[in-house]
């Protein structure tokens, strides 16, 4: 009969990879939309908003708050390009996976 920690370890393992992984990549475009405060944006043209929504928890685990963060301004900045924008500025923080940006147009076309 084999210990218990033989088979909770690698379980544990494959939770936890699966907890800390950012699985939303920023496209090529999306590189170039950056992520300002409001302050940094007053110069800029306003051209609309943009939510963007992940997954919070991975079963029973909550994902930790920067990796969510992290997905969040992906999604953004690439839904971003799409209404030719190039910069996103955070509207309040983001609750259960979800958070709204505004899209702004700083650089001249």
């Amino acid at each position: 009969m084999k210990p218990i920690a033989s088979k909770t370890i690698p379980i544990c393992a494959v939770a936890l990879s699966l907890f800390c992984c950012t699985w939303v990549s920023v496209t090529d475009e999306g590189r170039n939309v950056r992520v300002l405060d409001a302050e940094s944006a007053a110069r800029c043209e306003r051209i609309g908003n943009v939510g963007a929504k992940t997954a919070d928890r991975v079963t029973i685990f909550a994902r930790s708050d920067r990796k969510v963060q992290a997905e969040l301004e992906s999604l953004a900045r690439n839904e971003a390009t799409e209404l030719g924008g190039d910069a996103i500025v955070p509207i309040g923080f983001p609750v259960d996976g979800r958070q709204s940006f505004e899209v702004y147009r700083c650089l001249p076309r």
